[in-house]
C-alpha cells in the first residue's frame, strides 16, 4: 500500500505561500518547493487569461443581445458592457501580452457569445432572422476603445 505524504502545500495553502515567501525573501533557495512554485506561477497567468476571455465573452454577448432584443437594451446591459470593457483594461494594464491572446482569440468567442445569446434569449430557432454576422464586425480595439454607441451590428 502506497503512502501519500501531505505537505504544508497540501493542508495549508496560505501558510505555504507566507512561508515560501519568507524563504524566498532570505535567498534560501534550496528549501523553496519549487514543485508547487512554478505550478502556482503557471496558474496565475492562467487565471489572468481566464478572467480576461470571461469578460470578453461578456462583453460580446451583451452586444449581440443589444441586436436581438433592441426592445430589452437597458442601463443592465450597458452597464455590463462597460463593466467587462474596464476589467479587460485593468487585465491589460497589468499583462500587457494578453492582448494578442484576445485578438486571436476573439472570433472564437464571438461564436461561443452568438450560441450563448441565443441560448439565454430563446431566439436560438430564429437565428438566420436575427441578421447577426457570422464574423466579428469589431477588432479587440474598437470593443475596448470605442465609444459604447458605436458598438452597433
Amino acid at each position: 500500500m502506497a503512502t501519500i505524504s501531505k505537505t504544508l502545500y497540501d493542508t495549508d495553502f496560505v501558510e505555504w505561500t507566507a512561508q515560501t515567501a519568507e524563504l524566498l525573501r532570505q535567498g534560501r533557495f534550496d528549501e523553496v518547493d519549487l514543485e508547487h512554485v512554478v505550478e502556482e506561477i503557471e496558474d496565475l497567468g492562467i487565471s489572468n487569461l481566464k478572467a480576461a476571455q470571461s469578460q470578453l465573452l461578456r462583453m460580446l454577448m451583451h452586444l449581440i443581445k443589444q441586436k436581438i432584443q433592441p426592445e430589452r437594451d437597458g442601463a443592465s446591459w450597458r452597464g455590463s458592457i462597460i463593466s467587462a470593457r474596464q476589467e479587460i483594461r485593468s487585465e491589460l494594464r497589468h499583462s500587457p501580452s494578453l492582448r494578442r491572446r484576445l485578438s486571436d482569440e476573439l472570433e472564437d468567442f464571438y461564436r461561443e457569445a452568438i450560441e450563448d445569446a441565443l441560448e439565454e434569449t430563446g431566439l436560438a430557432d430564429r437565428r438566420a432572422d436575427l441578421g447577426i454576422p457570422d464574423r466579428c464586425p469589431f477588432t479587440l480595439a474598437e470593443l475596448l476603445e470605442s465609444p459604447l454607441d458605436s458598438l452597433r451590428f
